[in-house]
Parts: structure tokens; sequence; C-alpha cells
């Protein structure tokens, strides 16, 4: 660890409690010269599509420095290390096929952590145990078990987390949020969330000869071993129970975030989940938070909302996806861009008007004065740093992410089991005798236990 580094951490460890909100570092910081000591050292675990993209940001960063790499595939490893090398033009970038070891190199800060979701939560809990921050891919956690370790490892081991909800750190998201907390929609009835439905109870893949330079092993980790299938290692686990959180895990844990920061529920959750009457349904599941607001989840391409996240108020509604928001009150429209965004080399959206433009138009109507104001981030990976560097807690800190996790995992426990139940967010268990304290976690396999 940079001794330079460590230094200032000690001293804003000692400050941070006089500090009541985040603390964003100035402009005028940011634009000095950042030294090669000063500079925070990563580690990446887990190099598939997420960490390829989160790596080609942070190479492009003036204040941070890639020391290693570390994937089950030789191939992505080596990959990612001709990338940093060629970066940095050397050959300083060491390679780990085992996540414990890259954890023992004590010059590496933070890592940015994202393999299956099956994993999140040991590896996280290693690298805060090992004095590193984190920047974890959502959802947090594979369970409501895990999502309570983490949560309290952060603040045990004084650590930064930041999850990978980044819609956290999209405007148009934001606005809609103050919108709805500053009441003018007026009173919250329901919320209508558009995402695909819950994993398969099994991975009923064939099985495949296990390619050289590949530990499978050690990529089923805690969840059961089941023979090497290429769609497995090739992103197209999320649909397995074992291994992800199917589509609620996924876009779930985005726009359930962005609900719950509507209704400030950042640190609690629904009081009450009830099933769809449905047999065996994977969308219809409802949510009761203790103001009485009601969130339904319905599938994803069924239409009848088409937003990710859609608020209704007494006073009128709040629609925002990525790249699109709607605003209408008193039955006016305010604020309006519906265009879904174009895929890859389709044409663009012809229109006069943008997302931005229309956010701008809801903002200088009805938030120039506003009494609640939420933690504004602009850029996610930005916001990560800066609070590395002033140890304060990211726009989607531990108790965000862990949450937000909760709320996923809550919804896909009533697909798995048919069930309705009551849940006390307070202490993060059953209530009312609902429930199976057995659907809090899962069975680990040895040696991985959380």
């Amino acid at each position: 660890m940079n001794t330079s580094l460590q230094d200032r951490r000690s001293f804003l460890k000692l400050t941070a409690g006089a500090i009541a909100s985040p603390f964003i570092l100035p402009s005028s910081v940011w634009s000095a010269p950042i030294g090669p000591n000063d500079r925070i050292t990563v580690g990446f675990i887990a190099l598939g599509g997420m960490n390829s993209s989160s790596l080609k940001h942070v190479l492009g960063r003036q204040d941070t420095r890639v020391l290693a790499v570390c994937d089950i595939d030789a191939k992505r490893t080596a990959l990612a290390k001709q990338n940093v090398d060629q970066q940095y033009n050397n050959t300083d970038c060491t390679t780990h096929d085992d996540f414990r070891e890259l954890l023992t190199r004590k010059e590496i800060d933070a890592v940015y952590i994202a393999p299956p979701d099956h994993w999140h939560a040991a590896i996280t809990l290693a690298a805060l145990r090992a004095g590193k921050d984190v920047y974890c891919e959502k959802p947090l956690t594979h369970n409501i078990h895990e999502a309570i370790e983490v949560m309290k490892a952060v603040d045990t081991n004084r650590r930064v987390l930041q999850t990978g909800s980044m819609q956290r750190s999209m405007k148009e998201f934001r606005v809609a949020c103050e919108l709805v907390r500053n009441g003018v929609i007026g009173n919250i009835r329901n919320i209508v969330c558009s995402f695909g439905g819950p994993p398969k109870m099994a991975c009923d893949l064939p099985d495949q000869p296990t390619p050289t330079g590949v530990d499978w092993n050690l990529w089923c980790g805690p969840a059961p071993l089941h023979s090497y299938n290429t769609k497995l290692l090739n992103k197209e686990w999320r649909p397995y129970k074992d291994y992800g959180s199917g589509g609620v895990g996924d876009w779930g844990a985005h726009h359930l975030d962005i609900a719950q920061w509507a209704l400030g529920m950042d640190e609690s959750g629904p009081v009450e989940v009830i099933h769809p009457e449905k047999p065996n349904a994977d969308s219809g599941c409802r949510f009761i938070y203790a103001n009485g607001v009601t969130l339904e989840h319905e599938m994803k391409g069924e239409q009848r909302h088409g937003f990710g996240v859609h608020f209704f108020g007494s006073n009128g509604e709040v629609k925002v996806n990525r790249g699109r928001f709607v605003l209408i009150v008193d039955g006016k429209s305010i604020a309006d861009y519906s265009f879904d965004q174009p895929k890859p080399g389709e044409p663009p959206v012809q229109s006069n008007t943008s997302c931005a433009v229309e956010v701008q138009k809801a903002e200088r109507a009805f938030l120039t004065n506003a009494k609640t104001r939420l933690y504004s981030s602009n850029n996610h990976h930005n916001d990560f740093f800066n609070c590395v560097r002033a140890r304060t807690k990211p726009i989607t800190n531990e108790m965000v992410g862990g949450h937000s996790a909760i709320a996923c995992h809550l919804m896909n426990q009533s697909y798995f089991n048919q069930a309705s139940f009551k849940w006390d967010p307070s202490r993060l268990t059953f209530a009312g005798g609902t429930g199976n304290p057995k659907w809090l976690t899962r069975d680990y396999r040895t040696p991985w236990v959380v």
C-alpha cells in the first residue's frame, strides 16, 4: 500500500465522524497532478464482461494504477494482463488464478469484484478482511444471510464499498427520485418495476470437457459442483439458482434499488411479500412497505407499463428507465422522452428533444428550491475513488447494496416457494410466524462458508 495514501487515510479516519454528508472533493483537487505514490492501486478479480469494461475505465484514469488481475480462466487473465501492460508500457501487472493469492498483496488498496453472483459475498468478505476497499457488481450477494454479513464487515474492517448499481449515478434516476421525495406527484400509491423473472431451480446444461487452463472447481466454489459447460463460463450462469439470481437479481437489482431510493427505504425494505395467485408465477409478486405503498413486479416485455420504474402518485406519475423519462402532473405532460434507446447499428431516434432536455425541464419546474436533494454522482467509478480517498460512504454503499440485494432475494424466495410472508426490515428476519429461516441462506460446499 502506498505510504502517502496510508497516511492520508489515517488522518481522514480521525476526521470522518465530523462529516455528516457525503464529501466530494473539489474539481481543483482532481485537476492537480497525481504523483506515482498518490495513485490508488487496484486489483481485478474475475474478468468477464463487467470487469472487462471496468478495467478499461480504471486504466484510463490518472489517479489509479492496476497492479494485478485474476480469473479462473488463464486466457482471460492473459488478455487482461496484456491490456494493462500495453497501457503502462511495462510488464509489471501480475496474474493470479486464485483470488486469495491476489488479496495477500499488501500494496493493493482496492479491488474490483465481478464473478457470478454465488461468489460475490465470499470474495468481498475476504477482500474487506484483507484491508481492501471494494467495488463489487450487483446484486451484492447471493442470499440474505450474505448481505447481512457484508453490511457488518464493511464497518468492522473500516473499509469503503461501492455496489455496481450505477443507475444511481444517472441523472434521470436521481431526478425521478427527487420528484417523488418532494411530493411533486402527491402521495405515492404504488410502483411498478419491470424486469425479468426468477432463476431456474437447478442447472440442466449438459456436461462438456473442461478446457485447459480453466479451474472449474474454483469457478463452482461455494455452489454445487456442476460439470463444465461453456455457457456457464461465458456469462450464461444467471438463469440458474445455484449460481445466479435470474432477472430479479439482474435488472431487478437496478430497478428495485431506484424504487427504494425514492421511498427513502435505503436501510429498510418491505414489511410484506405477497405471491401472485397464479401457480408457478414468474411475475406479479408484490411488496408492501410500512407506509402502505405497494410495489409490483411485472415481467419485462409484458408492455403494461414498459418502464423500468413507474411511480403512481395521487397527483401524477413519474416513469424512468435508462435514457427514458416521463413526468405527468395534474394530468398534464410536463416532460416526455419515451423512446427506447437504439440498439447498436440502428439509426438514432429522430426527435426534437432528448432525455437530458426533458429531465432538465422537470428539474427546473419543480426542484429549483426543493427541500430534499439526493446524493449526486455523475460517474459511478469516480464516486467510488473519491470516497476511497475521502473515507466516506459512496452512493451505493454496503447498506444500499445490501438492502437492494435483500429485496431481490425476498422476491425470489416468494417465487421459489410460492409463498407470501411478512418481513421485519429492522431485524432482517421473517415476521409473524411466516417464512422459513432456511430461505435466508444456502448450503455451502466445503470449504467455502459464509
